[in-house]
């Protein structure tokens, strides 16, 4: 999370002078060849077929997207104001799970979806003396990265890992190359350093996220996305003199604590349900 956090930062400094299209380009180059690696070593020539076509085109449709949204954010706005946003995220996933996927959510989680939510409203603060609407920029992107995660988990019931990450680097890889001519800025020797590290970072950050959900659930791998937001705070004070405001601290608080409980009562509820299984 920390990696992720370092490479939004870059990002956020490399949208000074490049376009936000040729840092996800450059960005997409390395997950395309990752994902294509990961397809063959995993299924052979299988792996670059999958049985939800037209699903795993729009989840790589709303990844690209999502980060192009995101990046924006953190061009016009502090890092750690965007990441607590963006925390809201698997709030949004439990809310969301009950029409997509079909699943139940007692009255507990809701009320700590409801919490979340205001949380998210304290920071962006609609109709407070003069509202930007860029602050709205954060809560679009945390709705389509919602999105795709719910579409990857429709897709992994039947793709497997590397077809999905296949799929995910070629198409995004497809659409920014259509549109990086147009936007391309030879970089100055310095810089081909900074966009080398914001793509390797990010791809690390994406493997290592992968390989925490391999190792252990979903709901133990998820609270760390919130030192992401810890991270993203350090690196905007130390890197951009960034301080988050007093609404902004305690949204992020309020957010993140319903983010907790969430998690908490959907490990309780897994661990049960292992129990019962087990009997």
């Amino acid at each position: 999370m920390v990696s992720l956090a370092s490479a939004d930062a870059i990002s956020k400094h490399l949208t000074l002078t490049y376009a936000i299209v040729q840092i996800l380009w450059i960005r997409y180059v390395l997950y395309a060849m990752f994902g294509t690696t990961i397809a063959y070593l995993e299924r052979g020539r299988a792996g670059f077929s999958s049985r939800n076509l037209l699903l795993q085109l729009g989840r790589a449709l709303l990844l690209v997207f999502a980060n192009i949204v995101i990046i924006f954010s953190f061009s016009q706005l502090p890092l750690a104001d965007v990441h607590a946003v963006i925390a809201v995220a698997p709030l949004a996933v439990t809310a969301a799970s009950v029409w997509f996927l079909g699943e139940t959510v007692d009255r507990g989680r809701w009320v700590a979806i409801f919490v979340g939510f205001t949380g998210v409203v304290i920071i962006v603060r609609p109709g407070i003396g003069v509202f930007d609407p860029v602050a709205l920029a954060p809560l679009a992107g945390a709705a389509l990265y919602t999105t795709y995660q719910i579409l990857t988990k429709l897709v992994t019931a039947n793709d497997g890992a590397g077809a999905t990450q296949f799929f995910t680097g070629v198409v995004g890889l497809a659409c920014f190359s259509l549109a990086v001519p147009f936007v391309w800025v030879d970089p100055q020797p310095g810089d081909w350093f900074w966009l080398g590290a914001s793509a390797v970072l990010g791809m690390a950050a994406h493997v290592l996220i992968v390989m925490g959900l391999n190792l252990a659930p979903a709901s133990t791998v998820q609270p760390f996305n919130y030192v992401m937001l810890v991270a993203a705070a350090v690196l905007g004070y130390l890197v951009f003199d960034d301080i988050p405001d007093a609404p902004t601290f305690i949204g992020a608080i309020i957010v993140v604590a319903a983010g907790l409980y969430v998690i908490t009562v959907e490990r309780r509820a897994a661990a049960k349900e292992a129990d019962e299984l087990n009997r």
